[in-house]
Formats: structure tokens, sequence, C-alpha cells
């Protein structure tokens, strides 16, 4: 087992915690303006072992608070169930990002109470799932892993990066409606810097501005009220 970069310590990334971050590579989705674009093209800025991860972890123990499992997308990881086990054995929390195309891997890590947060990302409205992000077929799964993550006991967010032209006003109701009264809702804004296709940048037009992101915070607020801009 082999994790592709550490960040040893984070105050933004679990919410009311102090983390440590570990980075799992690859990904099955294409997300033109994903910041992290080595792990999701598979490749490994750090190649840190289990036994070195768990031994930092282990001697940061009263330092920290949890862990943050975050890619690439983690749940296409065979070793995933084990690390997140491991971590609970520590008595540090777990937060797992996940763009929820794997919603069996989710429910197991629920169900075995292996993970303390989830963090979800939701792309578009669920009808325009398909290129370029991923393939259409992934659509199901991803309304499969709200309804699981929305049923459970676990903490949790779902997030949606505002980048044009994939999300605007009618998108965006279209999320909130299929998470209506959600635990969290957390609009992000696009940052055009490092991202898997260059070309986007260009291509998408201005990022979002704060009085955008406020407009559509107000929008999705009445089915969605515990909505925030991050």
């Amino acid at each position: 087992m082999v994790v592709a970069g550490l960040q040893k310590c984070s105050l933004i990334d679990f919410p009311g915690k102090v983390s440590a971050v570990v980075f799992i590579t690859g990904c099955n989705f294409t997300c033109p303006y994903c910041h992290n674009p080595e792990l999701a093209r598979g490749r490994y800025p750090q190649r840190i072992s289990r036994d070195e991860l768990l031994d930092f972890l282990s001697h940061r123990r009263t330092l920290i608070d949890g862990v943050v499992i975050t890619g690439g997308e983690p749940t296409l990881w065979p070793h995933l169930h084990g690390l997140c086990s491991a971590i609970g054995d520590l008595k540090l929390a777990v937060k797992l990002d996940t763009n929820g195309s794997r919603p069996d891997v989710l429910g197991h890590l629920i169900h075995d109470r292996l993970v303390d947060y989830v963090a979800m990302d939701i792309k578009t409205s669920l009808e325009n799932y398909g290129p370029p992000f991923c393939d259409s077929t992934d659509a199901p799964k991803v309304k499969q892993s709200i309804r699981r993550i929305m049923e459970s006991t676990v903490d949790y967010e779902f997030r949606t990066t505002c980048a044009p032209p994939f999300i605007n006003d009618a998108t965006l109701l279209q999320i909130a409606a299929e998470i209506r009264n959600a635990r969290r809702y957390v609009l992000q804004a696009f940052r055009p810097r490092v991202v898997l296709d260059p070309d986007f940048i260009d291509a998408s037009g201005p990022a979002g501005s704060k009085k955008q992101l406020s407009r559509f915070r107000s929008l999705v607020l009445p089915l969605v009220p515990s909505c925030e801009v991050r």
C-alpha cells in the first residue's frame, strides 16, 4: 500500500478539526477544472508506505483530531477500507472526499462506521452527468450515493464547484432539489490555476465573483437552508 501524498496539518479540510490530509492517486472522472491533475492522471507526487503513514499519524495523535482521505478518487483504491480501519484504531476521526461514483464502497464504509464525515462533490445536475466529467452511466450511481449519505447518521456535506458553463441557475436548482434539506451544501469558487485541462481556463470564461456566489446561495436557500459559500 502506497499513498501519493501527505499534508501534515490542515485547519480547513475537516470542519471543526485539525487534520492531516492523505492523497490517493487515480480518478475515474476527468473534470476539466480538477485542481489535482497529477492525482487525476494516476501519478505519484510522493510515495509513502502504509507503515510510514501510520507511524507518522501515531506520533501526531496528540496534535491532530482527524485524517482527511482525498484524491484522486479514494473509493477506487482497494486499500481504503483497511486504511480507514487503521486510522480509527489510532482514535482519529476520518473524513472521506468522494465523487460519489461508487455507492457500494461508500455504503460499506458508512455501515462499518469507518468514516465520521463524508464530503461528496456534485459536479452538475444529474441529467447533465456525462462528458467531459464521466460516462453518463455514472449518474444513477451518484444519485444512489446521495441517498445513502442522506439516509445515514454520518456527518456530511455536498459540494459544488461553480465553474461555468456547467453551473448556472437551472443546474443549481436541479442539484438543490436532489439534495433538498441536506445537512450542509457548500458552493465553491472555481480557481483558474493549475487544472486538468489547461484549455478550459480560457474556454470557461471568468470565474464566478463573490457576488455571483452569494446570488447562487440565495437561489438554493429555499431548498437547502444550510448552504454556505466557501
